[in-house]
């Protein structure tokens, strides 16, 4: 039963980013003056080649501001998250998504 639980809650929580979303996301990197999507997107594949399949703003009191966080699929196959400073554009973390099977 748990691990039927796990999966539903992972698929809920890995679909596309939404027009409405992105949409939200753009207006608020606007008026808080942070980099634009398309600019975290280029820098997201210069650091993980492959596709974006989700997009996220966070505010993150504990590293200190805005971070976009993208899911990006790999020419490897694999899934990568991908952490960038929305304010500086820095890249703070890749990391390897972690696999279900």
């Amino acid at each position: 039963m748990k691990s039927l639980v796990i999966f539903s809650v992972v698929s809920v929580m890995s679909f596309p980013v939404l027009a409405d979303d992105l949409h939200e996301i753009k207006t608020k990197s606007e008026q808080l003056g942070l980099i634009s999507i398309e600019e975290a997107k280029s820098i997201a594949l210069e650091a993980k080649p492959g596709i974006i399949d989700d997009i996220n703003l966070e505010n993150r009191a504990f590293f200190g501001g805005w971070d976009y966080e993208m899911e990006v699929l790999g020419k490897d196959g694999k899934e990568w998250d991908i952490y960038i400073n929305a304010e500086t554009g820095e890249v703070r973390k890749v990391s390897r998504d972690w696999d279900l099977f």
